[in-house]
């Protein structure tokens, strides 16, 4: 799988790129049909108590599959994407063993 990962409006952060890496390649090994993610964070800058947002769109067989979160904090951000994707990874999954 290829990870791309981008900082939008904000300095790269060598903690935040293997962090993600390791989430996405724990989610690859449920996943093995997983071809690439597309990361993007961002900060918000009208939103003091949150702002801090994770995007991730994953290339799979069939239509893409995207989620984000706006949270307190860079890592929880990360791993409530995470926990998105892989009910949809579940749910296309199903389709797949059910074909």
């Amino acid at each position: 799988m290829t990870i791309n990962i981008q900082y939008v409006h904000m300095s790269t952060s060598e903690a935040m790129n293997t962090y993600v890496t390791e989430k996405l390649n724990n989610l690859t090994e449920k996943f093995d049909w997983i071809i690439k993610a597309e990361v993007h964070f961002e900060k918000e800058q009208h939103d003091p108590i949150k702002g801090k947002i994770c995007k991730i769109e994953l290339s799979v067989p069939g239509p893409r599959i995207f989620a984000t979160s706006n949270e307190d904090n860079y890592e929880k951000a990360v791993k409530h994407t995470i926990k998105d994707l892989e009910k949809q990874l579940k749910k296309r999954k199903h389709t797949f063993v059910n074909h």
